[in-house]
């Protein structure tokens, strides 16, 4: 559906908008009227306002209210009405410095980029990462204290990735030596999938406390990977989610974040939502229930896909921010530009010591 606004309705909405950004707040006719560049009597104000809400970009939450945007209200604006500038030299200089460390592997450039982005947006961080299946060929336990063990898992490729993980009471050093044996002569060469199905049968004949510590690891370890026969896999990491909790209010809010996370959890998603980024062009908006990708509203999420180099290059991912649907476009969009294409750099001239 295709709406025409003349200027005035334009001016309008946008005041709405960015009173809603701001403060959450409905806005009234007087209010307006009195912060429009051009003279306007709140009788005017108000019949453009019910034009706008007959267009379905307004509505108004209570009997006598002012105005909210509705999500397509929301999306008019982010599409026609929004201005954005450039982040500031100091969220740039940020951005540059907590990302390019030397020696960084690709997923603590990403881990330390979604976590610099959730900082500044102030909003839940996200990156969406294929993963490669690469065999492994080595496993080490480390122990923590009582329960807890650092898992170190060594790819073919060199990557190597760590996990805590809890383990039963009472395992000691000399036990978590000969577990590591254990799961090093089945691991070899094999690939996450490989590994989970022969621990799995094993586990299935003999319960021994080695046996224990290895259903530890599938659950802690290899089961959060989604798999996909016909492509890579896929990972989706999200940091700063408490940071959601800040602009919601109400119960109801509460269940709209935790259905939102239920879904990005969900392979099916993932992958879509990676398939949404690279047929895109750029920075790609999410409002509310507006997209059939997750059904909800009360969300927004902004993305942007990194390549392996440059705009033209193979995308390897996106990362973005998920907030409420009255976040700060102007301020976020830019920013999640920019750290998407730092990452590009890095992940495509990775800094060595």
């Amino acid at each position: 559906m295709v709406i025409e606004l003349n200027e005035r309705s334009k001016q309008i909405l946008r005041q709405i908008v960015d009173t809603y950004v701001e403060t959450g707040e409905p806005i009234g006719s007087k209010t307006i009227a009195s912060r429009l560049e051009q003279p306007v009597s709140p009788a005017t104000v108000r019949n453009v306002m019910s034009s706008l809400e007959d267009a379905g970009l307004l509505y108004s939450p209570h009997t006598s209210a002012g105005r909210l945007p509705t999500d397509l209200g929301l999306r008019f604006y982010v599409d026609g009405l929004l201005q954005t500038g450039d982040i500031s030299e100091d969220e740039r200089q940020n951005i540059d410095s907590q990302c390019a460390v030397a020696g960084r592997q690709p997923e603590a450039v990403l881990d330390e980029a979604i976590s610099t982005l959730s900082g500044l947006s102030r909003y839940a961080g996200l990156v969406l990462a294929p993963h490669a299946e690469h065999p492994f060929k080595q496993v080490e336990f480390v122990p923590l204290g009582p329960g807890r063990a650092l898992v170190i898992l060594v790819a073919t490729n060199g990557v190597v990735e760590n996990r805590v993980i809890d383990v039963p009471l009472g395992v000691g050093a000399t036990t978590l030596i000969e577990a590591g044996n254990y799961l090093t002569q089945r691991i070899a060469g094999r690939t996450f999938a490989g590994v989970r199905e022969a621990i799995e049968l094993e586990m299935g004949e003999q319960r021994s406390q080695l046996d224990d510590l290895a259903q530890n690891v599938v659950q802690a370890g290899l089961a959060t990977w989604s798999v996909d026969n016909a492509r890579d896999e896929s990972v989706l990491i999200v940091r700063g989610q408490a940071k959601l909790l800040n602009d919601v209010t109400t119960l109801q809010d509460l269940e709209r974040i935790r259905a939102l996370f239920e879904a990005l959890e969900t392979k099916k998603t993932m992958l879509r939502l990676l398939d949404l980024v690279q047929d895109g062009n750029g920075v790609q908006i999410f409002i509310g229930a507006e997209n059939q990708l997750f059904g909800l509203s009360g969300c927004s999420m902004i993305v942007a896909p990194y390549r392996e180099g440059d705009q033209n290059a193979r995308v390897l991912g996106a990362i973005g921010v998920i907030g409420p649907t009255r976040m700060n476009y102007a301020r976020i969009i830019p920013m999640v530009d920019y750290t998407a294409r730092a990452v590009s750099r890095l992940l495509s001239h990775p800094i060595t010591s």
